[in-house]
């Protein structure tokens, strides 16, 4: 059982609610009703990026909400191509501005290499360690500014989150990767456990991928719930922090609605299944 206004402490000290609501592909004319909604039904854990485009909607809805802001957590995400310190410094001032938020509690790098390079493989496995070991110091200096209280990272695997432990004196209380039933990603989940860091997992709904497949609908039914709470539940009980996205009030409920357990032996089934949804997109570098 679940609920939104539930924590993980973070190897920081800080708390991070256990669930966030994403807004990946989320188009800005809709991100400030879906955040507005998902507010109001209780997830208190909001994530976007600047390379996303709605930064300013859901700046927009965190301050319309009515909520107090110490009560809400919000993360972005410096972009994959910002490989300098200027470059932080500069797509940090837009996301704030974005937002139009005193502060974020969370700020990632997006991901380790700049997004047209995401299907290069080993061969230049070591192209941007010492960039992203730079760009590393910058956030550390954005936190230590106290405009960001935590900062992690996204879609580092095992040698990029080495490489950066390196030089790290503020050590990343995040990895935020793709993660869902059947594709769990078992070497950047076990580095990071052993380092003390938490997994966020983005499209734990497998882009959708999996709602159709037979094996995990016939799990949910045993807990009379749809395969998306399924699959919610499934990453908070592997301790691990699942990023829903909706844009259907009716949908961001529907996830919201975690109140059972998945007994031992069903989550030992889902753990061990093959690829749940082996159509949807694939990080080739997590692999």
């Amino acid at each position: 059982m679940t609920k939104l206004n539930e924590t993980y402490t973070l190897n920081d000290g800080t708390k991070i609610p256990k669930v966030a609501f994403g807004t990946w592909q989320m188009p800005a004319e809709k991100t400030r009703q879906s955040v507005l909604d998902a507010i109001e039904i209780g997830y208190r854990h909001i994530d976007t990026a600047l390379v996303y485009g709605n930064e300013k909607e859901v700046g927009q809805a965190v301050r319309d909400s009515g909520v107090a802001r110490e009560d809400l957590y919000v993360t972005s995400k410096l972009p994959g191509e910002t490989k300098d310190a200027a470059g932080v410094k500069r797509d940090f001032e837009q996301t704030m501005k974005n937002l139009d938020i005193d502060y974020l509690d969370l700020y990632l790098i997006h991901a380790p290499f700049p997004w047209d390079e995401m299907s290069s493989t080993s061969g230049t496995v070591e192209k941007y360690d010492k960039a992203n070991q730079e760009i590393w110091k910058a956030m550390e200096e954005i936190q230590k500014s106290g405009r960001v209280k935590s900062i992690g990272v996204s879609n580092f695997n095992v040698h990029d989150l080495q490489s950066l432990l390196s030089t790290a004196t503020i050590k990343p209380v995040v990895d935020q990767v793709q993660y869902y039933i059947g594709y769990t990603e078992p070497k950047v989940s076990e580095f990071s456990k052993a380092n003390d860091i938490m997994i966020e997992a983005y499209s734990p709904l497998a882009t959708g991928g999996l709602i159709n497949n037979p094996i995990v609908k016939e799990i949910a039914d045993r807990y009379d719930a749809s395969v998306a709470q399924l699959a919610i539940q499934f990453v908070v009980q592997n301790g691990a922090l699942p990023l829903p996205k909706a844009t259907q009030k009716a949908h961001i409920l529907d996830n919201s609605k975690l109140d059972f357990v998945i007994s031992n032996d069903d989550m030992a089934k889902l753990n061990k299944m093959s690829d749940s949804a082996p159509s949807t997109f694939h990080h080739a570098r997590q692999e």
